[in-house]
């Protein structure tokens, strides 16, 4: 009945090919890295840069989006040699249970579906907004009771846009990782499209003098304003979910999660460096800067392209989002930590059809009813807690088994994995008392779901199991 009992890499290997409970291998490197920039190409890019601009870095935001790309390409890093060792569903939750064992596995599963859930809700709600904008462009405008979550006091009693979107991607999910995929891919190919053009335009009107002062609110601004901007690279490790349905794991995973986080860092600084470059960084303080600055400079036209970029960047982050939480239930389902019906897999589809569903009903109900306010740092504190549970993991596993078969090995260990840990440590402080607080609330009631069911269905508990599956 040991916490911290640990399940072997082989038995999970070998679970991942057990007929009814695998997941259709289809999809390829180039799938991977697009699902990579699908998930964090959007609501970073298209509106966290000006808040961070305006209020903590200023033109300096180049240095926070390379200080935050910093932490998560060394996170990266740890990620890939994990994703091409143990190619199976889960990501940080499956590699801590072969890792740190139970206890610590289920902390980071909560910890996980929090990122996901809340995540998931936020960029919904997000949608929501740029989509009635676009909307309200052809004079068309929904009832002010639909368009925004439960809010009497301003006549507001649910976000129905942001439902819909939600259940037409759980209904995608449902269909087969391909068809996902290739939705993404075009979705994708259409966003970066968009921040090309924004690039390309913008760089003719970009003013010298708006980068002075470069630095205005010193470097403890430009370290918040990497703390704010982390969102924008959250993402990268929903790829590592799709690991048990890809091709050829060993060699497309590292690639998957290296080359979808080097694009988009690169896309990252030029935007930011641009749009801080047309516009003073006081005047920043808006929801969709992108879309503001090129008004800004009188090109309307363009203007318009860009919301159309940022509502398929947000679809696109909202399927990988959901795609990751649907994953993480099945891994842990599958390890009788949830219930069983969440590992329960379409014969047609090969997809978990009832998990699938179930998710996308639990997060339309939040992202449609609940005002989540700041809960998206949340998902800022969720995985950064992750990041370093996974770059702490290469260090134990290197120690534990160093005979076992890596295709992908993070260079310079211990240096890149404690280089990780330290920028994502110092993030994580960075963020407020209040999300610290919240985030210890979550984490007290996953360990009493764990208590009173985790613990004792367990397929570990099993002895006949146990024999198969302990380390």
């Amino acid at each position: 009945m040991s916490i911290f009992r640990k399940k072997s890499i082989t038995a999970m290997l070998l679970e991942s090919e057990r007929k009814g409970l695998s997941l259709k291998k289809d999809l390829s490197a180039f799938d991977l890295t697009m699902l990579g920039i699908g998930a964090i190409v959007g609501t970073g890019i298209f509106v966290l840069t000006g808040v961070a601009a305006s209020t903590h870095a200023g033109p300096a935001l180049i240095i926070s989006f390379i200080l935050s790309g910093l932490a998560c390409v060394f996170a990266a890093l740890c990620y890939a040699e994990f994703a091409s060792s143990v190619p199976v569903s889960g990501s940080a939750y499956t590699y801590s249970y072969a890792t740190f064992g139970e206890l610590i596995a289920w902390v980071l599963g909560w910890d996980l579906i929090l990122e996901y859930g809340v995540a998931s809700s936020a960029v919904a709600s997000g949608w929501s907004g740029y989509f009635q904008g676009l909307l309200g462009g052809f004079g068309i405008h929904l009832p002010k009771a639909l368009t925004s979550a439960y809010n009497p006091a301003d006549g507001t009693f649910i976000d129905l846009p942001a439902i819909l979107i939600i259940l037409f991607i759980t209904f995608l999910l449902t269909q087969g990782i391909k068809k996902s995929a290739k939705f993404n891919t075009i979705m994708v190919i259409i966003k970066i499209a968009v921040v090309l053009l924004f690039i390309a335009v913008g760089v003719w009107y970009v003013e010298p003098s708006n980068w002075t002062p470069f630095m205005p609110f010193g470097f403890d601004g430009v370290t918040t304003g990497a703390a704010t901007v982390f969102f924008a690279y959250i993402g990268f490790d929903a790829v590592s979910t799709a690991a048990e349905e890809v091709k050829n794991p060993k060699r497309d995973m590292p690639i998957g999660i290296i080359a979808s986080l080097a694009v988009c860092t690169v896309l990252y600084i030029v935007v930011s460096a641009i749009l801080t470059g047309i516009v003073p960084y006081t005047e920043l303080n808006v929801k969709n800067p992108v879309a503001f600055a090129l008004n800004y400079i009188n090109q309307d036209w363009v203007a318009g392209f860009i919301s159309l970029g940022a509502i398929t960047g947000i679809t696109t982050v909202l399927l990988v989002m959901m795609y990751g939480q649907t994953r993480l239930f099945f891994a842990i389902s599958r390890d009788g930590l949830l219930p069983k019906v969440f590992s329960k897999v379409n014969k047609k589809t090969q997809t978990p059809m009832v998990n699938t569903w179930v998710i996308g009903l639990m997060v339309a109900i939040f992202a449609g009813v609940i005002p989540l306010g700041k809960l998206a740092e949340l998902t800022n504190i969720g995985t950064l807690f992750a990041f370093i549970v996974v770059s702490l993991g290469v260090l134990v596993l290197r120690k534990t088994q160093p005979n076992l078969k890596r295709a992908f090995k993070v260079p310079f260990v211990p240096l890149i994995p404690i280089l990780a840990i330290l920028f994502c440590g110092y993030l994580a402080l960075r963020l407020p008392a209040t999300t610290w607080t919240t985030f210890a609330i979550w984490i007290a009631i996953g360990l009493v779901v764990y208590i009173l069911y985790g613990r004792r269905n367990s397929k570990l508990n099993n002895p006949e199991e146990n024999e198969n599956h302990s380390a």
